[in-house]
C-alpha cells in the first residue's frame, strides 16, 4: 500500500534579509527581501506524523511588477502567506505530495487569490498569479520534504510508481499532433542521474560594476568582491548571466560587449542574456544578436541561450518568437507558470524552459516532465535563493539535466544571510572552480540536515492546526 499524506499543521516564519549591493529587476531595484519559511506537519493513514520545511524569498520586484509601492505589495504577499498557512493546515486532501500539491494549486489557490483581489476592491492593482505561486511555493516544498521525512527517504527517490498512485497522464496532456503518452510514466522517468557538482552561473546585474573606473568609494568593504573580474577570479567562474534593460538597445549591446570582453579575457566559457521581460518586438532582440554576430562573433558564439525577453503574460502577449529561437535557444521563465503555458510557448517558438522551485516543487516537476517529453531544453534559474531555499533549487537542477548547470547568486547579494547553512553545506553557498558542490546534501527529504544548522528563527508569523 502506497503512503498517502495530508497536512495537519503549519507554522510560518518571516526572515528579513538585506542585500550588500543592489540587484536591479527591470525598472526596479531590490535592496532587501523577506524570506517565507514554512514548517508543515503531515500525517499518513496510520496516524504517523512527520515535519517538513520549505522556504522562498518573496521577491516582490520579480513576482509583482507594478505601480504600487514596494511596501504595499510586500505586505500583501506576507498577508497572503498567512492565508495560505491556514488553508494548507485545514486542507482536506490526501495522497502523494505531487497529488496534494497539484490539487492545492489547481483547486484551492485560484479561489484564495480571487478572494484576496476581491477584498482589495475594484480599481486596485490585483496580485498576479506569479506572486501567488511564489507565496505558495514554501508550503509546497515543505509538503514534499515532509513526505521524504516520513518515509526516511530522499524526496527525489519518491517520484516513481513505487510511491505514486497517479501516473503523469493524471496531470498532463501532450501537445496536439505529438506522439507522446504520459500513461505509465512518472517524474522519475524524466530525471538524470544527479552529479555531485554543477557549473554555477553568476548574475551580472544592471548595477554591477565591471571596471575600476566605475568605483565611487561607497562600495561595501566586507571581504567579498565588487568588480566582475574579481568575482571571476575568486570563484573560478565560467558562466555569466547578463541582465539587460530591454528598452535601450544601445545600452544593452554595449553591456553585452563590455561583459563579453571581460569574459574572454578571463576565460569564461558561456554567456546568457536576460532582457527582463521588457521587450515587445522580436526585432529588438534579433538586431542585437545580429550585430554581435557581425561585429563580435566570439561574444555571439559564447551566448548559450536567451532568457525571456518578452512580457510575463504569455496568453495576453502571444508573440511569435520563431525568429529569435532561429538565432539562439529561447527559454521561457516568468511566463512558464505551468505545463499549459509551456505548451502555448512551444507553439509560439520558444525552445526551452527555465524552471524555478519558487513556482512550487510540484509545478516545476510537472513542467520538467512535459518539456522533456516534447524535446524542449531545460535550465534552472535562481530567485537569489539564500538559506534553505538554495537546497531544493540546486537539487532540481541536478535531477533535471539542464543545458548547463544552475544559476546561483545569493552569495553575491546577501552571502552573510546563509552563514549557518554554509557551515554545514560549504559547497552550496560559495562557488569553487566555477561550480557548486551538492555532496553534503544527504538524508531524508531534501537533505537539509536541519539538526546541524545553528539558526535561530524569529517568532512565528502564523501557526495553524487542523
Amino acid at each position: 500500500m502506497k503512503t498517502r499524506i495530508c497536512p495537519t499543521a503549519v507554522d510560518l516564519y518571516f526572515i528579513p534579509v538585506t542585500t550588500r549591493v543592489p540587484l536591479k529587476f527591470g525598472p526596479e531595484t531590490l535592496t532587501s527581501v523577506i524570506c517565507a519559511r514554512v514548517c508543515m506537519t503531515v500525517e499518513d493513514g496510520r496516524g504517523k506524523r512527520a515535519r517538513g520545511w520549505g522556504e522562498t524569498p518573496l521577491s516582490v520586484q520579480w513576482t509583482w511588477p507594478g505601480s504600487l509601492s514596494y511596501q504595499h505589495r510586500c505586505d500583501a504577499m506576507m498577508a497572503f502567506c498567512r492565508t495560505l498557512a491556514n488553508a494548507w493546515a485545514h486542507l482536506v486532501c490526501d495522497g502523494h505530495p505531487i497529488e496534494v500539491g497539484h490539487h492545492f494549486i489547481e483547486s484551492v489557490l485560484p479561489g484564495l487569490l480571487r478572494d484576496l483581489n476581491a477584498q482589495r476592491g475594484a480599481g486596485t492593482e490585483p496580485m498576479p498569479w506569479l506572486a501567488a505561486l511564489v507565496c505558495c511555493s514554501a508550503f509546497d516544498i515543505a509538503l514534499h520534504d515532509a513526505y521524504g521525512q516520513l518515509l526516511r527517504r530522499p524526496v527525489y527517490e519518491t517520484y516513481s510508481s513505487e510511491f505514486m498512485d497517479a501516473d503523469l497522464a493524471h496531470f498532463l496532456e501532450p501537445a496536439p499532433g505529438v506522439t507522446v503518452s504520459f500513461a505509465g510514466k512518472y517524474p522519475a522517468d524524466f530525471f538524470e542521474s544527479p552529479p555531485s557538482r554543477l557549473p554555477a552561473w553568476h548574475l551580472v546585474g544592471g548595477k554591477d560594476l565591471l571596471d575600476n573606473w566605475e568605483l565611487t568609494g561607497s562600495e561595501p568593504d566586507d571581504g567579498y568582491p565588487v568588480l566582475l573580474p574579481d568575482w571571476i577570479k575568486r570563484d573560478g567562474l565560467t558562466c555569466l548571466k547578463v541582465k539587460l534593460r530591454g528598452n535601450d538597445a544601445q545600452w544593452d549591446c554595449d553591456r553585452l560587449i563590455g561583459v563579453g570582453r571581460i569574459a574572454i579575457e578571463h576565460n569564461v566559457v558561456w554567456l546568457t542574456t536576460d532582457f527582463n521581460c521588457t521587450v515587445t518586438d522580436p526585432a529588438y532582440v534579433n538586431e542585437i544578436l545580429d550585430r554581435l554576430m557581425r561585429d563580435h562573433p566570439r561574444i555571439y558564439q559564447m551566448i548559450l541561450y536567451v532568457e525571456q525577453p518578452f512580457p510575463y503574460d504569455l496568453e495576453t502577449n502571444q508573440i511569435d518568437v520563431h525568429s529569435v529561437s532561429a538565432r539562439k535557444p529561447l527559454f521561457m521563465d516568468e511566463s512558464a507558470h505551468d505545463w499549459r503555458l509551456i505548451r502555448l510557448g512551444r507553439e509560439l517558438g520558444w525552445t526551452g524552459v527555465a524552471l524555478k522551485t519558487c513556482k512550487t516543487q510540484t509545478g516545476a516537476l510537472l513542467s520538467l516532465c512535459w518539456a522533456k517529453a516534447h524535446g524542449m531544453t531545460l535550465m534552472v534559474q535562481d530567485l537569489t535563493n539564500p538559506m534553505l531555499a538554495q537546497i531544493p533549487h540546486v537539487l532540481l537542477a541536478a535531477h533535471a539535466g539542464t543545458i548547463m548547470g544552475v544559476e546561483t547568486n545569493a552569495m553575491q547579494f546577501y552571502p552573510a544571510a546563509s552563514e549557518p547553512e554554509e557551515a554545514v553545506h560549504p559547497g552550496l553557498y560559495r562557488r569553487r572552480g566555477g561550480q557548486v558542490d551538492l555532496s553534503t546534501v544527504q538524508g531524508p527529504g531534501f537533505g537539509y540536515r536541519l539538526n546541524e544548522i545553528d539558526r535561530r528563527l524569529p517568532e512565528k508569523a502564523a501557526s495553524f492546526t487542523k
